[in-house]
């Protein structure tokens, strides 16, 4: 199970910040709403797909959370060859994968993978300004879109999260 002190306080982005901090922030408040919405469970739950008819878990939303700050971080904006985590990487224009599970990957590797994703985010933003553009897909991204990008992503995989959470155990408004 993942303890509260693990994690820390989710801070509430600041109501007045200049963008980049209020960016940071916002994402920041929704990869640690994805962990709220895992504290407590145990591994089996983790990995219970409690939505039917959809296959789809907490862990394999952590896992595919790892895989998109990866592609987006690492290999968009820093420039990266980094190899998918879960599987093959995904062609230009298709979605990431990590949502299948597998029996070699516990939810705390997960967990450890999604972190080490988000640290290395964190040192790659570090280095770029929110105008900084990288060559993407035929045309250029700035660092300010991938920034909101990952924000309605989390947003909305943590909406998926709540309903897996509520059916659970009728966790609520984590």
């Amino acid at each position: 199970m993942i303890a509260a002190m693990e994690i820390g306080e989710r801070e509430t982005p600041p109501f007045n910040g200049d963008e980049r901090t209020t960016l940071a922030a916002w994402l920041n408040f929704q990869r640690h709403t994805l962990v709220l919405k895992c504290e407590g469970l145990d591994d089996t739950t983790l990995r219970t797909a409690s939505a039917p008819p959809s296959s789809l878990t907490l862990q394999g939303l952590v896992q595919h959370l790892a895989e998109v700050e990866r592609n987006w971080f690492q290999r968009v904006l820093g420039r990266r060859d980094a190899p998918s985590i879960y599987g093959p990487a995904p062609a230009p224009g298709e979605h990431d994968g990590g949502f299948e599970l597998s029996e070699q990957v516990s939810f705390a590797d997960a967990l450890d993978r999604w972190r080490a994703e988000v640290d290395a985010a964190h040192t790659i933003c570090a280095d770029h300004e929110l105008d900084d553009v990288v060559p993407f897909m035929g045309t250029e991204v700035s660092a300010r879109w991938i920034y909101l990008h990952m924000i309605g992503e989390y947003a909305r995989h943590n909406g998926h999260a709540d309903i897996l959470r509520e059916r659970l155990d009728g966790a609520t408004g984590l």
